[in-house]
């Protein structure tokens, strides 16, 4: 089971917890979904498939899926509203995620030089609730700087794990560019070279890290875009992921076949047998988010089409001009519709990367 040797077994997890279970993924070979969050209404569709399929998952928040949590009428000109809409997540998962008696890691997605703000303010929070509680806030972050600089990319995520490191929290960085267009970030235009990421550059980082602290992931290009797309569009490359861990194996040294740990970002859309190669090399976060922001859709799209004659005014409907509709326009009704065809979504990810019944 996953959660043989955790410490904590449900609700959010941090430090070697995390290590712990991101290891086993890695022994059992599969991959925990990171689902794109926004509100308490995906957190709670998300959580639901994970407890329903008896699986770990991740929950993530950009930087805009942040500030909406916040609201959208909060300005966010110095990141503040990314900042304060991060926390209130934050506390909110911790607060519900025990219920559903899985393990859960807190993320943040997507940092970039640019939103480099949001995330030191997230980490003054982590470092305020470490002083009080003895953890992070969050289980762990992403800096993004695959659009930068090798070297600054290295130096700066370096700094940034050292920061992380007495807390035990988790970093995830990226190293060649996902292409397309997420959350205001668009590499729709980037040389396909760009896409894949060289063995030479993931050992650099490993090495880099490592003497730091063994708390990191990294997200490799291997022709990854971020959005849907048509299969045959996107030219994925999993095995290189193998390279990357044959490489590092053997300028290491290690007896370990697959000493990194590797995320696949741009997941929406791949087939089956991309993510089961993926995964088979040491990838253990798949991320999802566009198939899940349409499947969310679904629900309330239907359910809005099949009652239609009900919801055009508080009062009238086929069953009479007297007949009141308050319990076809409340939110909490067609909310919930796109919480179960969301969650759905999330069942059928929980079972393409192994990690259905895996507690």
């Amino acid at each position: 089971m996953a959660t043989g040797n955790l410490s904590r077994k449900t609700g959010v997890i941090v430090g070697d917890d995390v290590l712990k279970l991101f290891s086993y993924a890695q022994e059992k070979e599969f991959a925990i979904p990171a689902i794109n969050v926004t509100s308490s209404s995906t957190v709670v569709a998300a959580l639901e498939a994970a407890r329903d399929k008896k699986a770990p998952i991740i929950l993530q928040m950009s930087q805009g899926g942040s500030a909406y949590f916040a609201g959208k009428g909060v300005a966010n000109d110095k990141q503040q509203a990314s900042v304060a809409g991060a926390i209130a997540g934050a506390h909110y998962i911790r607060s519900v995620a025990s219920s559903y008696d899985i393990p859960v890691v807190l993320h943040t997605d997507h940092c970039a030089k640019k939103l480099l703000p949001w995330l030191d303010g997230m980490m003054d929070a982590d470092e305020a609730y470490f002083k009080e509680h003895g953890e992070p806030l969050f289980s762990s972050h992403m800096i993004d700087l695959s659009e930068e600089e090798v070297d600054f990319n290295i130096e700066t995520t370096a700094k940034y794990l050292k920061r992380a490191a007495p807390m035990k929290q988790w970093l995830e960085m990226e190293i060649g560019i996902t292409g397309g267009e997420e959350d205001g970030v668009n590499n729709e235009d980037v040389d396909n070279n760009s896409l894949y990421t060289q063995p030479e550059d993931i050992y650099n980082i490993y090495k880099t890290l490592s003497a730091i602290s063994p708390y990191f992931s990294i997200a490799a290009g291997f022709g990854n875009v971020h959005g849907v797309y048509k299969p045959g569009n996107v030219k994925l490359h999993p095995e290189l992921l193998g390279k990357h861990q044959a490489y590092v194996k053997e300028k290491t040294g290690t007896k370990e076949d697959k000493p990194v740990f590797l995320v696949f970002h741009g997941g929406s859309g791949s087939a089956k047998s991309e993510y089961k190669e993926a995964i088979s090399h040491g990838v253990v976060k798949v991320n999802l988010d566009t198939d899940l922001q349409y499947a969310y859709l679904t629900g309330i799209r239907d359910y809005i089409l099949k009652k239609k004659d009900y919801i055009m005014s508080p009062v009238g409907n086929p069953e009479g001009e007297d007949k009141p509709n308050k319990k076809f326009f409340d939110p909490r009704v067609w909310v919930r519709e796109g919480e179960k065809t969301m969650s759905a979504r999330v069942q059928e990810g929980l079972v393409d990367f192994n990690t259905a019944n895996q507690l």
